[in-house]
Parts: C-alpha cells; sequence; structure tokens
C-alpha cells in the first residue's frame, strides 16, 4: 500500500507511540477529575498461555497481557493507562501513577479485584472516596467460550470515605473495553493480528489513546475528552500527532549526542572530574 517495506513502517509506529506516551505522560497532569472509572482488559502478546514454550513461561510480555484503564466519567478522558500483569505490584503502580496524575478528591469506582484494595490505600491513603462495584453472574451456558454469564445483579460497597451511591458505576469504563476492542485488532478474543512484541503492544495503546484524548470528537459531549477536561483548548489533527514525532525525534538526537559526547569525556580519563 505504501511502497515501504513493513518493518520499516513497524518502526515509526513504534516511535510514534513513544512520542504519544510521553507527551501525554506529562500533559495530563493536575487533571480536575472528579469520579473515576478503573477496570482491567485482557490481551495477549506472541501467543496465547497455553501455547506458550516452557522457556518463555512466566516472562512478562508473552501470554497473556493486562491493561489497566481510569476513565473519568464526566469528560471521558483516558486519564492513565497502563500495560502489565494483573496482580498486586502493577496494581500498586498503576494507583500511584493516578494519583500523581489529580488536582482533587475523587470518588473511585473499580470492580471487585482484591489487588485494587491495597493500591488504593497505598496511593491516596484516606484523601478518596472509593467504592467497590461487584458483579454477580449466574450459571455459565454451554456456549461460555463465546458468550459470558449472564449478570443477575451488582453488589455496590463502600471502601474508603463517603462515595456517593449514585455514582458507583463502572458502565463506562466498561464500554471503553469495546472501543478498545473496535479500533485495536490486537485486542480482539479470536485474532491472528494480536501483538508479537510487547513494546509494539504499548505503542499502540499509547498511539490509539492519543487519538481518542485528543482528535476524536466524543459524540455526547460534541468536543474531545482532553478539551473536556481543560488540557486542550482546540481538536488536535493527525499532523499534529506527526509533529509530536518530528519534536521527539529532536530531542532524542540530541540526548544522544549528549551521552556520545558525555562518553567521549569519559574515555579521556582524569581531566573528566575536574572538567565537569
Amino acid at each position: 500500500m505504501t511502497g515501504v517495506a513493513k518493518n520499516t513502517v513497524t518502526k515509526m509506529l513504534v516511535q510514534v507511540g513513544a512520542a504519544c506516551a510521553e507527551y501525554q505522560d506529562k500533559a495530563l497532569r493536575n487533571l480536575p477529575c472528579r469520579r473515576i472509572r478503573c477496570d482491567e482488559i485482557w490481551s495477549f502478546c506472541y501467543a496465547k498461555d497455553k501455547n506458550l514454550p516452557v522457556g518463555k513461561r512466566d516472562q512478562f510480555g508473552f501470554g497473556s497481557v493486562w491493561t489497566w484503564t481510569a476513565l473519568d466519567a464526566d469528560t471521558k478522558l483516558m486519564a492513565s493507562w497502563m500495560v502489565g500483569a494483573r496482580d498486586a505490584g502493577a496494581a500498586t503502580e498503576f494507583m500511584q501513577d493516578l494519583a500523581g496524575r489529580l488536582a482533587n478528591r475523587v470518588q473511585l469506582t473499580t470492580d471487585g479485584h482484591k489487588a485494587y484494595l491495597g493500591a488504593v490505600e497505598d496511593a491516596f491513603g484516606s484523601d478518596i472516596d472509593y467504592a467497590v462495584l461487584q458483579k454477580i453472574y449466574g450459571e455459565p451456558t454451554e456456549e461460555k467460550r463465546y458468550s459470558p454469564a449472564e449478570c443477575i445483579g451488582c453488589r455496590k460497597e463502600g471502601i474508603s470515605g463517603k462515595p456517593d451511591p449514585k455514582h458507583i458505576s463502572t458502565s463506562y469504563v466498561e464500554r471503553q473495553n469495546l472501543t478498545m476492542r473496535m479500533h485495536m485488532r490486537r485486542f480482539t478474543r479470536l485474532t491472528n493480528g494480536f501483538s508479537k512484541k510487547v513494546e509494539n503492544h504499548i505503542a499502540a495503546i499509547s498511539l490509539h489513546f492519543m487519538f481518542y484524548n485528543f482528535v476524536r470528537i466524543h459524540q455526547t459531549l460534541r468536543v474531545t475528552p482532553a478539551m473536556a477536561a481543560g488540557v486542550t483548548e482546540r481538536v488536535w489533527e493527525i499532523a499534529d500527532i506527526v509533529r509530536l514525532l518530528e519534536e521527539w525525534e529532536g530531542e532524542t538526537r540530541a540526548e544522544r549526542k549528549t551521552e556520545k559526547q558525555l562518553r567521549g569525556l569519559t574515555a579521556k580519563g582524569p581531566a573528566l572530574g575536574h572538567g565537569l
């Protein structure tokens, strides 16, 4: 389609993803969010767990990979996300990152995953209104491989602070899971378009959320989530993302040049300490 080698296109997309991740890491700070909903979405890299070679089992980036997401219920901004395992360590790292991006006390809702309990307490302490929404499922059907069990009810439980029962919900962030699966084929459960490398997987997610937060106009809000959250004042275009890549490449080249110069000074020996 492009007349360019596939590996060249892949390399460029990985670089775009890195540029998008770096920009959003800096831009998504001091956010005025009031209600945050969190969830985890499953995918896999290299191969599914049952097909992994023995030597690659229990290594991150091979088999099941989880993407942790934190969505602002009001602006629909994806405030934070992280690719990792589905364990207590990843939950703690994710929650600490989220806490560092918020300007106000928020009401937080998660599902019943137990790793959230300690992670939220470590990251926010008592400065949060936290609740858990636990879904109750019926007996699985014969088609359980493709059809999930029917949800027959929900149980709401306040954990910390005074969460408003009317806003204890994970509906928006679960709908975001569908958006991710529709926009990124690598998240489809039955697919041959899965990520072969976790680095490519992370880059694709960063690029997706750059488009979702800054470029795509939300149908309900009539603006982009980033505009609704006050992160930017205009709708971005694809050309703006390309400019991010150009700026990122320029900064990267400058950093590499500086590192090369430092290595050259180091190679000269004793004069280094005195000169610096």
